[in-house]
């Protein structure tokens, strides 16, 4: 059987490192927003880091980097996701001056990488805001984090110009308007927090990553850096016009950052939304030119789709990330994740119809609660069926987009490794091909296994997908 994906085809996995690197007060690496944040999105903030908090020492990435990047070769990544936590490099954020450190700790690991012909592919700020910006100018509200920003991406960039090719922004841009503190470092409450000033602090973003494209490019004119969207396809309820014009006004809030980073202007449909909410966004001098840096690609995490209704009864939080409907057609995951592979061929369809720009899916995963046994070889393992039925069936789906014409780049399961969930911040909730050996009680000896999906991973990139189960039509 032939397969659709392309010869080069970007086979890999992602991580953040907030969620695995551990080690979060050494060499030099000053606190961030994580740091605080215990019990991930839902908790409450501390005021100090506290011993419950998985995500201070991780999965010790920090120190055991060497072994895992063996394991991603072992299973033939061709690219590596992971992000810079930006308080290693400046540990407050505002300083003139970086963290040698912090820098040495990258160039170790993007050397590690490519001593095995592992791309790196790096998110500049991946949900780890200084915690400095944080409480001294509440994050992106405060116009200067733009030049924090582009001094951070601009010794970055400098720095790994031959080492790194493939770079992302912002993770997931738009949940800053679901979660601002870890989306954005606000440190103003999500109930306290006027749109005007949300806005504005999504305005500063878009300005600071069309910036960092600016730089990027100057710096190594063969970068690609591309923008990271949570996407959320959103299908109406019912026919019912009033459904359909709720699940277009939906997406409008996501597709808006896509819209701006792929065509560098304000759509028509969001300055509506601004006058009839009474936002004025301050626009400084220059911005609408910056604006017109566009991204290379884009990129974009998939999990589940919603449905939206013109209802509000039937709106629910139960069983979707964000808000919307249940759809009574799909099945959920433990943790309430509707469970839609089609949906990812649908909005990778959308997203290239709108911007005929490459796409990179960067995240997609099932999270659950692994059993470790004995494997036929005496080894412990994990035979999680459920994860590559997961898998195997987006993937399916990757491949009709690509045979619907869609220019797919590259592929990177969420969370190769297990890692520190970032909305429960526990490790229960699993996502890898390796199982690490710690738990949420802060036990385990922090052992790495391959699970039964390593092997499954490993055959499915050495095939180039031609591996991969297709299901009666």
């Amino acid at each position: 059987m032939s397969t659709p994906f392309p010869e080069g085809f970007l086979w890999g996995g992602a991580v953040a490192a907030n969620q695995l690197e551990g080690a979060y007060n050494e060499d030099g690496k000053g606190l961030s927003t994580q740091d605080v944040a215990p019990q991930g999105i839902k908790g409450p903030i501390t005021e100090v880091p506290t011993e419950d908090n998985m995500k201070l020492v991780g999965i010790d990435f920090y120190h055991r980097y060497k072994e895992d990047v063996k394991l991603f070769a072992e299973m033939g990544f061709k690219v590596f996701r992971t992000s810079i936590a930006w308080s290693r490099i400046f540990p407050n954020g505002d300083e003139l001056e970086p963290n040698e450190q912090g820098l040495q700790f990258y160039d170790d690991l993007f050397d590690e990488c490519h001593k095995y012909g592992i791309e790196p592919l790096v998110t500049l700020s991946h949900y780890e805001t200084p915690l400095h910006l944080s409480k001294q100018y509440d994050g992106w509200v405060n116009r200067k984090l733009v030049g924090f920003y582009e001094r951070y991406a601009r010794k970055v960039f400098t720095r790994y110009k031959d080492k790194v090719k493939y770079w992302l922004t912002f993770n997931e841009i738009n949940s800053i308007l679901h979660e601002p503190f870890m989306s954005g470092g606000i440190y103003t409450p999500k109930d306290k927090l006027s749109k005007q000033d949300l806005y504005q602090a999504i305005h500063h973003e878009l300005v600071a990553s069309a910036t960092a494209v600016k730089i990027g490019h100057e710096i190594n004119p063969q970068a690609q850096i591309g923008c990271m969207i949570l996407s959320m396809p959103t299908y109406p309820l019912t026919p019912n016009p009033d459904d359909v014009i709720a699940a277009m006004k939906s997406e409008h809030m996501n597709y808006f950052f896509g819209d701006v980073h792929a065509r560098g202007v304000y759509p028509g449909y969001m300055k509506r939304y601004f006058r009839e909410h009474g936002i004025d966004i301050h626009m400084e001098p220059g911005d609408a030119e910056i604006l017109k840096h566009t991204v290379d690609f884009i990129s974009f995490s998939y999990y589940v789709s919603i449905c939206e209704t013109g209802d509000s009864s039937k709106r629910t939080q139960e069983g979707n990330l964000i808000g919307g409907a249940p759809n009574p057609y799909l099945k959920a995951s433990e943790w309430g994740w509707q469970i839609d592979p089609q949906g990812l061929r649908y909005v990778l369809n959308m997203f290239y119809d709108r911007y005929q720009k490459p796409l990179f899916i960067v995240e997609n995963g099932l999270g659950a609660k692994d059993v470790l046994v004995t494997g036929e070889d005496g080894v412990p393992t994990v035979n999680d069926d459920y994860r590559i039925e997961y898998l195997n069936d987006h993937l399916v789906q990757v491949g009709e987009a690509i045979e619907d014409g869609v220019e797919v780049m590259g592929y990177t399961s969420w969370g190769c490794i297990d890692l520190v969930s970032a909305s429960t911040a526990e490790l229960s909730k699993r996502y890898g091909f390796i199982y690490v050996d710690r738990h949420d009680d802060n036990t385990g000896t922090l052992e790495r296994y391959r699970k039964k999906s390593f092997h499954w991973y490993k055959d499915v990139i050495s095939t180039n997908g031609q591996s991969l189960q297709r299901k009666g039509n």
